[in-house]
């Protein structure tokens, strides 16, 4: 039966053999390898079953022989055993000296036998001797060379020492394979054999030149990839390998910086770049030795493109170039009898451009002052060598020239010296030409700061930035001048630009001396503050208030600092928030505002942010409090603190002191908080003596004040890290849904129901969610029918639905059904349609995820998909009275979604959106125009079917009463110039007609867009365009 069985497969591998070889049948191929893999037969049994076709005269039926052999052996080379490799590798290298019809199977079946592990020492260089000999190579198709790049690549992986073994023979041998290769699939292969002769330390013997030659002949690469180019190789990809290869080793350097010389003076700009970004590449590895006989040349080169060329890609390149030689030859370690090249090198660099700094008012002076640095950067040696020599040369000009524009360029050069001394950070004192120079060059920046131009001060105040931040180099009676300039710019400087470079200023350097500014700048800008307050109000008061407001929030950039300056800020907040008047609001705001600052700057420090917390938000709580209980029981005090604005501006000053806590901070910090709104406790607020009990939550006209508050809850609550829980976390959540459905004043409803949506965005899954949810629809759906309160059950069913959205949470397509049916409402519907703008944009206050909601990716393109078509199908079957509801909705919608997404679905929404056009409301128009002129640009082809509506829309609308929709129009008339020119032209006479009319505009803004856009059409079909 045995025997039967292995006849039986002998036979019917016999007729896939003939099949394969006579019949033309490749699939039978892939039948013959998986019977090797799977033990139907053995490769032996292959070979035997070929034997005639093998040894045919016929070379295509000897070719088809050994393909089917070969394709057999690539699936199942890790199965063959030592003995039955070493007769394969026998035959195949006989094969190499058959019939070139035959080479391409033969060279398959060498590539599957070069994998195998089992191959016997000795025979990988037998193959490559064979190929080497028998075979040429750039003769064959491209993928039978890939091939042989193949078998290389595998025997250099495994073979290494044997291949070794050939010493430079190898090196000649693969050198003949590689001359003259164009393909690039099969470049970058031979490429990064290259690198790995040089890296692995083959013998390159007497063949460095040939080897050389035969890869720096495709320098500089200049290939473009054909369109749709299936195997995706790009230019990039083979400069950047040919790159790695000629920077790959010192051998190279004779042959190739003469290379590079010449390409450099090549007049394509790609042939420059490449040639730069070689030689910055090489001077990693090379050394003195290399360079030297090339420096000159390479100086020269480099110093023309920079002094000539209008290309700032170019002179980057060059720059970065200058600093890798002069790195480079820093490396370099100096014997006694060498000649110090560094030292040369820049001698010729200082000759060639110091005299040039001389004449600020010449083209030549930035060019001459970049290459300085460029060469000084590199290390500190060439640092102090070039400084040595400029520093005082810039500090002589800077008091020759009295022009501020002439100072302001020499003082810019030396903020670029200073600036290179921050790298190696602390100024030692025995080498540095620095601190030999530290009082004129004070001398000069303090002069800076005291001079009328503006822009002057701005590079002064750069520079003292850079010279408090070289530790060492100021001295204590400088860095006192230093505090009291930046004090002076800060608060008393006309222009706006100097103060906030003041301040910005201090904040950098508060940190490198706390002990400075908070003994001596805290203190004054305090002083300043109160007698500014002390004083009558004025413009100029007021002004000046908040400076030193800004500037105490600025400088607040170190612990110590924040401990100084939150109280004073506090201290202020308490004077000016008693009375109603106007100024006082604002005034509170003002301090608010630099509060937050202040938050924003402690949150990466955890012991700042938990004393700013702590200090900041029991007092703001406490102020607030005491103000709505005293307005409870008097009320017609009225007070600043409950102004909507000062309460929204305190929102962020809480929510930034909350977000960054540590959840066991954040978790003691909630358990008085809460209960303070829930119960009352006010015993963990400063001062908390009050007229009345604090009840927000509890009915009555008189605690409307106290309602507002809810604000300030909102704010913390809803920053809490999600893993904090948070105490009676049910009872607020319906004390929040009860008041948001039920509060008269739209501010307080619309906190309460932010708040209850935060709350339910963050709260875990499961059934006390699902009962919370359960209970919110039933308060909404009666609310939105009828009633007094229909505006502020809609406002409670926007939030829970953006906060169900973002979370992917299962009611949020009932709740968005039930919004879609409000656009229906004559009442609510254009409220339901502002809504859509809500669901889909960032909000700053909650439900983001800076305060740690949670917002699942793609949520729009969710919310896209389930929802615009429900939108459309809504406006089709709608009446006239609000089918802009549904236009509008559907544009809030678009205009929030990630432009790629929107393209793919342009065809079928374009109509709408041009119907949107023409709707009379302003938002529709705005929000549809601010999504159509991207539109414009990324899927012209598509846009330029409806050009002559597009038109006639956007020329109508540059009549707009709104300022916002006329800037819209014309910004999307502009973008039109990018739909094809041929189907433009048409309309070119028209346009431009039209935008005459915009052109004397009483809106600034919008002549400006005018100019633009009329401009490009005025281009249009322009030679060149």
């Amino acid at each position: 039966m045995a025997a039967a069985g292995a006849g039986a497969g002998a036979a019917a591998l016999a007729a896939f053999v003939q099949d394969f070889v006579a019949g033309q049948q490749d699939g039978r191929a892939a039948e013959v390898a998986a019977g090797v893999k799977d033990g139907s037969w053995t490769v032996l049994q292959l070979v035997e079953a070929l034997g005639s076709c093998l040894e045919n005269t016929d070379p295509r039926t000897r070719g088809r022989g050994i393909q089917l052999l070969s394709q057999a052996l690539l699936q199942c080379y890790s199965l063959l055993q030592e003995k039955e490799v070493l007769h394969l590798v026998l035959f195949y290298e006989n094969r190499l000296q058959d019939h070139h019809l035959v080479i391409p199977s033969v060279l398959q079946g060498l590539r599957a036998l070069s994998m195998c592990e089992v191959l016997s020492p000795g025979l990988a260089v037998s193959v490559l001797k064979a190929i080497f000999q028998e075979v040429h190579v750039q003769s064959l198709l491209q993928l039978d060379r890939h091939t042989v790049y193949s078998i290389i690549t595998n025997f250099m992986g495994t073979r290494e020492e044997e291949l070794k073994g050939l010493g430079a023979d190898f090196t000649f041998g693969f050198i003949q394979v590689m001359d003259g290769e164009k393909d690039p699939r099969n470049l970058l292969v031979a490429f990064q054999i290259v690198r790995d002769l040089i890296a692995k330390n083959y013998a390159l013997g007497p063949f460095v030149e040939e080897l050389f030659e035969v890869t720096s002949c495709y320098f500089p690469i200049d290939f473009t990839p054909p369109p749709n180019d299936p195997h995706g190789i790009q230019r990039e990809d083979l400069i950047l390998s040919l790159r790695a290869v000629l920077a790959s080793t010192p051998q190279f350097a004779e042959f190739l910086l003469p290379l590079l010389i010449e390409k450099m003076d090549s007049d394509l700009q790609s042939a420059k770049l490449d040639s730069l970004q070689t030689l910055t590449a090489c001077c990693a590895i090379y050394g003195q030795k290399e360079l030297q006989e090339f420096l000159p040349s390479l100086w020269s080169s480099l110093r023309r493109e920079v002094f000539q060329t209008a290309s700032e890609k170019v002179e980057a390149e060059c720059l970065a170039a200058l600093h890798a030689l002069s790195a480079c030859l820093s490396r370099s370690v100096l014997s006694s009898d060498t000649e110090d090249l560094l030292d040369s090198f820049l001698s010729s660099i200082l000759q060639d451009c110091r005299h040039h700094l001389c004449e600020p008012d010449m083209k030549l002076v930035w060019p001459s002052a970049k290459l300085l640095q460029a060469a000084a950067g590199a290390s500190l040696r060439a640092y102090h060598r070039v400084t040595r020599s400029v520093l005082p040369l810039l500090l002589e000009q800077y008091t020759k020239h009295p022009q501020s524009s002439q100072r302001r360029t020499i003082l810019e050069m030396l903020l670029g010296f200073l600036e290179l001394q921050q790298k190696w950070g602390h100024v030692e004192e025995d080498e540095s030409s620095l601190l030999s120079l530290q009082a004129p060059i004070c001398s000069v920046v303090f002069s800076a700061l005291t001079d009328p131009s503006v822009q002057l001060q701005l590079v002064g105040i750069r520079a003292l930035t850079v010279l408090g931040s070289l530790q060492g180099f100021l001295s204590p009676s400088n860095l006192e001048l230093v505090v009291d300039h930046l004090i002076r710019l800060a608060l008393h400087e006309e222009d706006s630009q100097s103060s906030e470079a003041a301040m910005e200023a201090a904040g950098s350097l508060a940190p490198i001396y706390p002990k400075f500014f908070s003994g001596r700048m805290v203190p004054r800008l305090e002083e300043e503050l109160r007698s500014e307050w002390e004083e009558e109000s004025s413009h100029d008061h007021c002004s000046l208030q908040q400076r030193c407001l800004q500037a105490l929030a600025a400088v607040s950039t170190h612990t110590s600092i924040v401990r100084e300056t939150v109280p004073v800020l506090l201290q202020h907040l308490r004077k000016v928030q008693k009375g109603s008047e106007a100024r006082n609001a604002q005034d509170v705001v003002s301090v608010c505002q630099s509060l937050h600052r202040l938050a924003l700057q402690c949150q990466q420090d955890a012991e700042g942010c938990w004393y700013y917390h702590q200090t900041v938000v029991p007092c703001l709580l406490g102020m607030s409090v005491q103000a709505a209980t005293q307005e409870s029981t008097h009320p017609l005090l009225g007070k600043a603190l409950l102004e909507e604005e000062v309460l929204a501006a305190m929102v962020p000053v809480i929510s930034a002191a909350t977000t960054h806590l540590s959840p066991e901070l954040a978790a003691q910090s909630v358990s008085h908080v809460v209960p303070l709104f829930l119960d009352g406790e006010v015993s963990f607020l400063p001062q908390n003596s009050f007229p009345c009990s604090f009840q927000p939550f509890e009915d009555g006209e008189c605690l409307e004040a106290q309602r507002r508050l809810v604000a300030l809850l909102m704010a913390f609550v809803c920053s809490l890290p999600r893993n904090v829980a948070i105490p009676q976390q049910e009872r607020l959540l319906q004390e929040l849904l009860a008041l948001s459905c039920s509060c008269n004043c739209p501010f307080t409803a619309t906190t309460a129901a932010k708040c209850f949506a935060g709350l339910v965005n963050k709260h875990p899954a499961g059934q006390q969610l699902d009962e919370i949810l359960q209970l919110a629809v039933n308060r909404m759906e009666p609310g939105l029918v009828e009633g007094p309160h229909r505006t502020q059950a809609l406002t409670l069913l926007l939030w829970v639905t953006k906060a169900l959205v973002l979370r992917y949470h299962p009611l949020s397509a009932h709740l968005t059904d039930k919004l879609l049916g409000l656009l229906g409402d004559m009442e609510l519907g254009p409220a339901a349609a502002d809504g859509f703008s809500l669901l889909m944009a960032e909000s700053p206050d909650v439900l983001h995820k800076g305060c740690h909601a949670d917002v699942r990716i793609m949520f729009r393109q969710r919310f896209f998909t389930d929802n615009v078509p429900k939108l459309v199908q809504g406006f089709h079957g709608a009446s006239p009275d609000v089918k802009a509801n549904y236009l509008k909705g559907l544009s809030h919608v678009l205009n929030h979604l990630p432009k790629p997404v929107l393209v793919t679905e342009l065809p079928t929404l374009l109509s709408l959106l041009l119907e949107a056009l023409s709707c009379s409301d302003r938002v529709v128009q705005l929000s549809t125009l601010s999504c159509l002129q991207p539109l414009l640009l990324e899927a012209p082809q598509i846009m330029s079917l409806h050009v002559d509506t597009l038109v006639t829309k956007f020329l109508s609308l540059t009549s707009s009463p709104t300022m916002a929709v006329r800037i819209a129009a014309l910004r999307c008339a502009h973008a039109l110039t990018s739909l094809p020119t041929t189907v433009l032209l048409p309309y070119k006479a028209r346009v431009i007609r039209a935008l005459a009319k915009p052109l004397d505009d009483k809106k600034r803004l919008v002549r400006k867009e005018a100019v633009a856009a009329r401009g490009e059409w005025f281009l249009l079909g322009s030679p060149g365009r």
